[in-house]
C-alpha cells in the first residue's frame, strides 16, 4: 500500500515538473518574440534584435508574472520616443502567449 502511495507521489512531482518546465519554455518564447516584435519596431538589425530579445527574456527573471518585462520594455520604448502604450504591450503579450504555447507545444 505504501508502495502505491510513493508511485504516485513520483507521478505528480514528475508532472508538476514537466508543467513547469513547459511554462517557463513559454514565457521565454513569448518574451523572445516580444523582444523580436519590438526590435522591429526600433528599427534594429539582425544582431541588435537577438541581443534585445535576449534582454526581454533575461528581464523576466527578476520576479513572477510579466510585470518586470513590461517595466523594462516600457523603459525601452520610452528612451527611444516610441510610441507604444503600456496597454498595447499587454495586448501583444498576450497574442504572444497563445502563439508561444503552440510553438513549444510543436517542438515537444
Amino acid at each position: 500500500m505504501a508502495d502505491s502511495f510513493s508511485d504516485r507521489e513520483k507521478g505528480y512531482e514528475a508532472k508538476f515538473k514537466l508543467d513547469a518546465d513547459r511554462v517557463f519554455k513559454v514565457e521565454a518564447k513569448r518574451n523572445k518574440l516580444l523582444g523580436f516584435w519590438l526590435a522591429e519596431k526600433y528599427g534594429l538589425n539582425a544582431e541588435k534584435t537577438e541581443s534585445y530579445a535576449k534582454e526581454v527574456i533575461i528581464a523576466d527573471m527578476d520576479e513572477p508574472g510579466v510585470e518586470d518585462v513590461i517595466r523594462k520594455v516600457m523603459t525601452d520604448i520610452q528612451a527611444r520616443g516610441i510610441n507604444i502604450t503600456e496597454a498595447e504591450i499587454r495586448q501583444k503579450i498576450n497574442e504572444l502567449d497563445s502563439l508561444a504555447m503552440i510553438e513549444v507545444e510543436a517542438n515537444e
